[in-house]
This record gives C-alpha cells, sequence and structure tokens, in this order.
C-alpha cells in the first residue's frame, strides 16, 4: 500500500496538536515512514545523518540565534547605544551609511559580514538609535520604526548588490548560467564587471535615503529634548 508511506505525515500532524517535542516528532516521523517503506533501521540512520550533514550549515545559523540572545540579554544593546552615543558628530544617518560601506565592501570580497540577526538588531539598529537620541532626545515608537526599517534595508542593499561584483558568487553564476541556456554567451567576470556600478548607485541611493531619515528625523524631533 502507498498510502501506508504518508504515516509520517498523519504523526507530525498529531505531534504538533498534542505539543510534543519537535525534534523527536521529526525523528519518529522518518523511522517510521522508513520503516514501511522498506528500508531497514541502519539505512535510515545512515540516511539521517547525511541529510544532517548537508544541513549542518542550519545548526551553524541556530546556533548564532543562541549567542545573539545571550548576548543581548547581557545588555550588548544598550553597551552599542551607549557607546555610539559617546561619540560626538555621530549620527543616525552616517551610522548607517558606515555600515552600508562595510557591508557593500565585505559582500564584494565575499567575506562573511553582517546579518539581520547577527548584526543589525543587536548592533547596527541599537548604534543607529543611539545616534538619533544623542542628537534629538528620546525617539517615538514611529521614529524607531523607522530607523530599524532603514538599517535592515541597508542590510539587503549592500548584500544584494554588492554579492554579485565577486566573480565567484552564488548570483554571478546564477545569472551566467541562465543567460546560457538562453543563447546569451557571457563571462563571469563580465558579469562582476557590469555589478560593479550596480553596486555604486545601490550605495548612493542608500546614502541618499539615510541623509533623508537624518534629515526626517531632526525636522520632527525626538519626544523629550
Amino acid at each position: 500500500m502507498v498510502t501506508i508511506k504518508l504515516i509520517g505525515i498523519l504523526i507530525i500532524i498529531i505531534g504538533f496538536l498534542l505539543k510534543l517535542d519537535t525534534i523527536a516528532v521529526v525523528i519518529i516521523a522518518g523511522i517510521t515512514t522508513g520503516l514501511v517503506s522498506g528500508l531497514d533501521f541502519f539505512t535510515i540512520l545512515s540516511t539521517l545523518g547525511e541529510a544532517f550533514v548537508k544541513t549542518r550549515y542550519m545548526t551553524l545559523f541556530l546556533l548564532t540565534l543562541s549567542v545573539v540572545g545571550i548576548l543581548e540579554r547581557n545588555g550588548l544593546k544598550e553597551r552599542a547605544s551607549k557607546c555610539i552615543g559617546e561619540m560626538k558628530s555621530i549620527t543616525t544617518g552616517k551610522v548607517l551609511t558606515m555600515y552600508m560601506i562595510i557591508r557593500t565592501l565585505a559582500a564584494a570580497f565575499s567575506v562573511r559580514l553582517g546579518g539581520h540577526v547577527q548584526f543589525i538588531r543587536p548592533l547596527i539598529y541599537p548604534m543607529a538609535q543611539g545616534a538619533g537620541e544623542k542628537k534629538n532626545g528620546v525617539l517615538s515608537e514611529d521614529k524607531n520604526e523607522n530607523i530599524k526599517g532603514v538599517a535592515c534595508a541597508v542590510e539587503n542593499y549592500g548584500n544584494f548588490y554588492g554579492q554579485n561584483v565577486f566573480v565567484a558568487s552564488a548570483g554571478v553564476l546564477l545569472v551566467v548560467g541562465t543567460l546560457q541556456e538562453l543563447g546569451v554567451i557571457v563571462t563571469p567576470y563580465s558579469v562582476s564587471k557590469a555589478a560593479i556600478p550596480v553596486a555604486v548607485i545601490g550605495l548612493v541611493f542608500s546614502i541618499i535615503q539615510n541623509h533623508m531619515l537624518e534629515k526626517k528625523i531632526a525636522k520632527i524631533g525626538g519626544e523629550n529634548k
């Protein structure tokens, strides 16, 4: 019976409805599906082990989340905001622009630096918020949401436009493969070279956006100067 092989789905549904341990439910569902499909126990364990090795980078990402959470609990955001507040000429726009430049250059050289979870939430957003409050007083929730949104956008700009400058990046190889399938012969170097002015335009656009955000905050001002 083919339908019996779907018993794993039923186990997952029941496990989630009963709010059982997620990892245990998934493993039991996988082992049960393998057994009813005719696989022996050691083959199932081997398959699960290979899948774990192939997705180990996801495990490292989850490890990063826990480390960031521990650092935040011990005052990382407050320390970042306090440090940036001690700088005299720093502003929200300058903080975001400096990060945009660093993020773009790092992506262009394929250096793994940045991320919404690893950098924006615990470091860049508190620093931009601290710089804004230093100049304009305590900011309202709407102003903080604006800063948070632009900080996340800066991360996206730097990563998206900067990574294609690196000749061996996944984005460049995807563009080359897609164009070649359509009959357009290009090289990774030509795609990478064409991505440079696009990255510069993205950088200029981000600088203008950061400057406008800074002006908007300064014009409206904080809640308590």
